[in-house]
């Protein structure tokens, strides 16, 4: 499965790609949102971690743009958020994020949430 994952911090990348590359996911890295949209578009993930607060081109706002395009739309789409702000999980799902959660990740939750979302292998 291919993860298309939208931030733009390299700690946070090491970690997501180093943890679930070694469960068996595919990790490609856009570090804003306008390169989060494109790559969506090109590589056509099966699912998409995407940071809220990204430089230029928020999540929230990229999700939007994802969501309005007929080839994106079906692409989940999980919220991540370092600074949790009351209300976040509620205007990341009003965006069109199918799901959400708080960073720092705990990958254990985080599987748990990416499995639910994607088809069943085979």
């Amino acid at each position: 499965m291919k993860i298309l994952y939208v931030e733009d911090n390299d700690d946070n990348i090491y970690v997501i790609r180093h943890r679930l590359g070694r469960a068996g996911y595919t990790i490609i890295v856009a570090t804003d949102g306008e390169l989060g949209v494109s790559m969506a578009r090109t590589e056509r993930p099966d699912l998409i971690l995407m940071d809220l607060r990204l430089p230029g081109l928020d999540g929230w706002e990229a999700t939007r743009q994802l969501k309005a395009m007929s080839e994106t739309r079906s692409i989940p789409v999980i919220a991540l958020s370092a600074h949790a702000m009351a209300g976040d999980r509620q205007k990341a799902l009003a965006a069109g994020c199918e799901d959400y959660d708080t960073k720092p990740v705990d990958i254990a939750r985080l599987r748990a949430k990416i499995q639910a979302l994607l088809p069943p292998a085979g």
